[in-house]
């Protein structure tokens, strides 16, 4: 099984992804990432001669390839029983959950945390990320609106997840929630 991490832009995914996948000794991969490598373009680039609707195919396309290549890989020597099940740690893109065959296969291949953090909190992350150009606008809002927007919209959908982190806290006690909750679930 998969641990999979899902919320908006800027929520933490890709932070969390690697302190747990170093947390459990798994691999860890995050599905922006992947897509960008795989096909030499950035996120701006595909939106731009895609469209929205073009990179969203692309996006669960990665989503499953990155997903089957996790579980056909050898298992590796995890940290304690806890880690046993689980094959890896997968950050997917915050638009993700807008496909409902997304959501329903990752519920059905792994667990699922929704990293919940505030609008305002996702507003500073984003300004003082250096990648925050590189972003494309969802909806050609001013910064806050769009986040609040956006993030009033998949809220449902991200709430489909198995559990909810509050991800505002620090780091640590982040993964030290999401590593409680994977020790309960008992894979």
């Amino acid at each position: 099984m998969l641990i999979y991490l899902t919320g908006p832009r800027a929520c933490g995914k890709t932070s969390l992804g690697q302190a747990l996948a170093a947390a459990l000794d798994l691999p860890f991969v995050d599905t922006d990432h992947s897509l960008r490598e795989r096909s030499g373009e950035e996120v701006a680039d595909i939106v731009a001669r895609e469209g929205w609707e073009g990179f969203r195919r692309r996006e669960s396309a990665i989503l499953r390839e990155v997903a089957a290549e996790l579980e056909a890989a050898p298992a590796g020597v995890a940290s304690g029983e806890r880690a046993a099940a689980w094959r890896g740690v997968v950050a997917t893109g915050g638009g993700m959950v807008l496909a409902g065959e997304n959501r329903r296969f990752m519920r059905e291949t792994g667990r699922v945390f929704f990293l919940d953090v505030s609008v305002a909190e996702l507003v500073r992350r984003l300004t003082s990320d250096p990648l925050e150009a590189q972003r494309p606008s969802l909806t050609g809002k001013s910064l806050t609106d769009e986040v609040a927007d956006v993030l009033a919209q998949r809220r449902p959908l991200y709430e489909e997840a198995h559990h909810r982190l509050a991800a505002d806290r620090p780091l640590q006690d982040v993964c030290a929630q999401a590593l409680a909750l994977l020790s309960r679930a008992g894979a």
